[in-house]
Parts: structure tokens; C-alpha cells; sequence
């Protein structure tokens, strides 16, 4: 197993245990904000769960229906973790509201405040473990992921400090305005997450320090004339790159495709794991690029 589909499942089982934590005692106390945290973390749970599945799915080879790879189910992902993220804050809002209309009050506060700070600490844990691996293996789902579980830190801390502050006032009302602050949060995160994986599906541009790798790697190589039509994106973890680089006339064949593939594997080994495609063209003044413009990455 894969260290990705190990930190997917290190998700799953932490979120399945705590979905049924905060439900029991959500509904022994009768905290709206406490069982705002189960559906946080069954959101957590379905999400993991996706991640899961969509990185088995990203892990398969290219074949010949998919020659580029099944990277971006990662995004896929990540986009389907970002809607469950705003669905879950838009329920928790409705639910605090009309705990607040009907003046219902809370029970058992110590259970409450015990279970959210257990889900404090495991949430810290897991959700440094996760972001660590997304980082390292650039896996988009694991981030996706890690985002929720980071939310769950600070939701679950803002529940357990509404909860205490109910068990000293007696200010019953305190704990649906805690489950509202905590959508608002959520709904913060969903909407970030949902940019960022379209950003993705859209195949925009690989970030710019990646961008300036490739040139200075193409600057520094004296035996072409010139280069242009650079195109960037990502597919999962990998990078997709393809542009056009110019011989003098004087050039053979074989020196042409010798200087393309060293490119590659040197533009490759940079940015690991990518895919480089480079075309060959001959120097021709009609055509060539300005200078200034040389350096520009071209619309995919």
C-alpha cells in the first residue's frame, strides 16, 4: 500500500471513531454545536472515504483511454470534499437556528466538552500526518483532506469553549452561536477548497517558481537558439509540459533530438514526476519570437 492510501485510511478509521463519539454524546446532551461536530465529522468521514478511493484511482498506470494518466481524479476529489465541506455548514446553520427559536438547552456538559477535546487532539495528530504526506507525495485528495481535519481542530476547540461557557452561566443560547461560528468557518474553508480544485480541472498553470525552473533550465542551454510556446499544467502530482524549441539551420537531425530529450529528462528530473514533450523547429526570422516575448508561458 501506497504512503498515500495509508494516510487515506488513517483518515477513515480516525473520522469513523469519532463520528460515533460525537453522536452519542450529541445526543445525550442535546447540543446542537456538539452534533454540528459529528456531521463535521461525517463529512470528514465521506471525504476521507473519497480520498481513499479517488487516489486508488490516480495510482493506475496510463493506458490507452487515458494516455495522460488518472491524475486528475485527485482533483475530482478534492472538488467533491470541497461541496461536502459548504453542505455541512449550510446544515449546521439551519439547525442552530431553530435551536435558538425554540430556547431548547443543553445536558451532560462535561461529556460534551470531554468528547470535543478528544477530538482535538486526534484531529491535531492526524491532520499533521496527512498534510505531511500531501506535501511530500503533492497529492491534492490528502490535502483536501487535511484541510478538514485541521477545521475539526479549531470547531471542535470553539464547541468545547461554548460548552464551558454554558456549564458556568448557564447561558444556554451560547451554544447554537457557537455552531454558527463554526459553519461560518467551514463554509470559509469549503470555499477555498472549491476554488483551488477547480483551479485544477481547469488545467491552469503550473505556480510560477515551478514556471522559472523550466526557463532558467532552457536560458541556460547554449546549443539551442531560442525557445516559445511553453505550456504548463498538472494532472494529480504530475506535471504535463510542452513547448517549442528553435536550431540554427546548420543543425542535424540527430544533434536536434540528442539537445530535445536531454531537455526533457533535465526539465523532468526538476520537477519529478513529470511528463515533457518538446518540439523541434528551425530558426526562421519570419517566425521566430521576439525576445521579449520569449520567456512568456502561451493559454493552454
Amino acid at each position: 500500500m501506497s504512503r498515500k492510501r495509508l494516510a487515506a485510511l488513517i483518515s477513515v478509521t480516525s473520522n469513523s471513531a469519532l463520528v460515533v463519539l460525537k453522536l452519542l454524546v450529541g445526543l445525550l446532551t442535546g447540543s446542537v454545536s456538539v452534533l454540528a461536530e459529528a456531521i463535521h465529522s461525517a463529512n470528514d468521514l465521506i471525504a476521507a472515504l473519497i480520498a481513499l478511493f479517488s487516489i486508488g484511482i490516480a495510482e493506475r498506470p496510463a493506458d490507452q483511454e487515458h494516455p495522460y494518466g488518472h491524475g486528475k481524479a485527485e482533483s475530482i476529489s478534492a472538488a467533491v470534499e470541497a461541496a461536502l465541506i459548504v453542505g455541512a455548514a449550510i446544515w449546521i446553520v439551519i439547525e442552530a437556528v431553530q435551536k435558538v427559536v425554540a430556547r431548547e438547552t443543553v445536558e451532560h456538559l462535561g461529556w460534551g466538552t470531554g468528547v470535543m477535546l478528544v477530538s482535538v487532539l486526534v484531529n491535531i495528530v492526524v491532520s499533521r500526518h496527512l498534510f505531511r504526506v500531501a506535501r511530500e507525495e503533492d497529492s491534492p485528495a490528502l490535502e483536501a483532506d487535511a484541510h478538514h481535519l485541521a477545521t475539526d481542530v479549531y470547531t471542535s476547540l470553539g464547541v468545547a469553549v461554548g460548552l464551558s461557557v454554558v456549564w458556568l452561566t448557564d447561558w444556554h443560547i451560547v451554544d447554537p452561536l457557537v455552531a454558527i461560528v463554526v459553519a461560518l468557518l467551514i463554509l470559509r474553508i469549503g470555499t477555498s477548497l472549491t476554488m483551488k480544485s477547480i483551479h485544477h480541472l481547469m488545467d491552469a498553470r503550473l505556480p510560477a517558481s515551478e514556471i522559472t525552473q523550466i526557463e532558467d533550465i532552457l536560458s541556460g542551454e547554449a546549443r539551442i537558439h531560442s525557445w516559445h510556446n511553453l505550456r504548463t499544467r498538472k494532472a494529480g502530482n504530475t506535471r504535463h509540459i510542452d513547448l517549442h524549441i528553435v536550431f540554427r539551420n546548420d543543425a542535424t537531425l540527430l544533434e536536434a533530438h540528442e539537445v530535445a530529450d536531454d531537455l526533457e529528462k533535465r526539465i523532468e528530473a526538476a520537477l519529478h514526476p513529470a511528463q515533457v514533450v518538446i518540439h523541434v523547429d528551425p530558426y526562421d526570422p519570419q517566425k521566430e519570437a521576439r525576445p521579449q516575448e520569449q520567456g512568456k508561458e502561451v493559454a493552454s
